[in-house]
C-alpha cells in the first residue's frame, strides 16, 4: 500500500488521539492484548540470556512491561507508548513503595512516550525489541521495522505480535452490507510482513500464526469495546463521512445475523513473528530466493 506522508501523519494522529482516550479503560477491556501477550512471554522461556536493554514497543499501561522486566531483572527496560495518557498510567500503576522497591532492585522499567516507527533511541543499543499488537495500526509496518532494525544490535532480537487479514471479518462483511465505503481497517499478511523484515535487513524470520475467537452479546458490546480499546481505522481510503442511521442499522443486523447461542462472534487473526539481526548491514534489495519460515496453528 503506498501513503502520502500527509496521510501517513494524520493517521499517526488520529491513532494517537484513540489510544489516548483507549488509555483509562485499558486494563479492563485489553482481554485480548493480555491474553496475546502471555502467550509471547511463553515465547521468551527460549531466550535465556539478554545482553543490553530491552524495548517494550507500544507498551499501553505496562502490565506485561513489568512482567518482561521481572523475567529478565537487571537488564534495562524502556516501556514506550505513543499515548502520554498510557504512560502516565505505567508510571503511577504500582503502589508508591512498589515503585520504590521495583526501582531499588532493578526491574523498574523507564517509561517513554514516543512512535514505534520514530524511535527516541540511538542505533545499535537494544538487545531485544518486543512489541505486542501494536504494528497493525501503522499504514507501513516497515517503517517501523526499519526503525527496529537501525536500533538493535548486532546479534539482537526481534519478537512482535500482530493482526491479519482475517481479523475483524465479520464486522468488515457486516459493514459491506451497508455500503461500499472501507469502515474497517486493512491488516497486512505474514507472507508480506515476512518479506518487509528481510528487505530491511532481519536475518531468516519465523512467522507462524493462530485463530483466536472472541464472543459478545450483541453487536453493540461487540463495537464499544473496540472503541474502549481505541480501534480506528487509519486507512487512507477509510469512510470519511457518517454511515447513516439506515446503513448502520443494516451493518447492525448483518452482525447479529449470524449469532450463536445468543453470542455474536468475532475472529482475530494473530500473526507472531521473530527474527534476528545480523552483524551485515542491508546493502540491497532482498534475495527473493531466501525462505521466510512460515507455521499456521489450528484454529481455537
Amino acid at each position: 500500500m503506498v501513503t502520502s506522508n500527509a496521510g501517513n501523519a494524520e493517521g499517526a494522529r488520529i491513532r494517537r488521539r484513540a489510544r489516548a482516550r483507549a488509555a483509562a479503560q485499558w486494563d479492563r477491556v485489553a482481554a485480548l492484548p493480555h491474553e496475546v501477550g502471555e502467550r509471547m512471554l511463553e515465547r521468551t522461556e527460549l531466550v535465556k540470556l539478554i545482553d543490553g536493554p530491552i524495548l517494550d514497543a507500544g507498551c499501553a499501561t505496562g502490565l506485561l512491561a513489568r512482567k518482561l522486566a521481572r523475567r529478565y531483572p537487571r537488564v534495562p527496560l524502556i516501556a514506550l507508548d505513543p499515548a502520554r495518557e498510557m504512560i502516565a498510567l505505567g508510571r503511577t500503576a504500582l503502589p508508591v513503595m512498589q515503585r520504590v522497591l521495583a526501582s531499588l532492585s532493578g526491574i523498574a522499567p523507564r517509561w517513554v512516550c514516543g512512535d514505534v516507527a520514530d524511535l527516541p533511541i540511538r542505533s545499535r543499543s537494544l538487545a531485544l525489541i518486543w512489541s505486542n499488537l501494536m504494528l497493525q495500526g501503522l499504514p507501513e509496518p516497515a517503517a517501523a521495522f526499519r526503525e527496529w532494525h537501525r536500533t538493535l544490535k548486532p546479534g539482537g532480537l526481534l519478537m512482535f505480535s500482530t493482526l491479519g487479514p482475517d481479523s475483524l471479518k465479520e464486522l468488515r462483511n457486516a459493514f459491506a452490507a451497508a455500503d461500499r465505503r472501507h469502515h474497517v481497517h486493512p491488516f497486512v499478511d505474514m507472507h508480506d510482513l515476512g518479506d518487509q523484515l528481510m528487505a530491511v535487513g532481519f536475518a531468516d524470520p519465523v512467522m507462524d500464526m493462530e485463530t483466536i475467537s472472541l464472543t459478545y452479546a450483541n453487536a453493540r458490546a461487540l463495537l464499544h469495546e473496540l472503541h474502549d480499546l481505541g480501534s480506528v481505522n487509519g486507512d487512507s481510503e477509510r469512510n470519511r463521512g457518517l454511515t447513516g442511521k439506515r446503513g448502520w442499522t443494516r451493518m447492525i443486523n448483518a452482525l447479529e445475523s449470524d449469532m450463536r447461542e445468543c453470542r455474536v462472534g468475532l475472529t482475530f487473526e494473530i500473526v507472531y513473528g521473530h527474527a534476528w539481526k545480523t552483524e551485515q548491514e542491508p546493502s540491497q534489495p532482498a534475495d527473493e530466493s531466501r525462505v521466510v519460515q512460515l507455521h499456521r496453528k489450528p484454529r481455537r
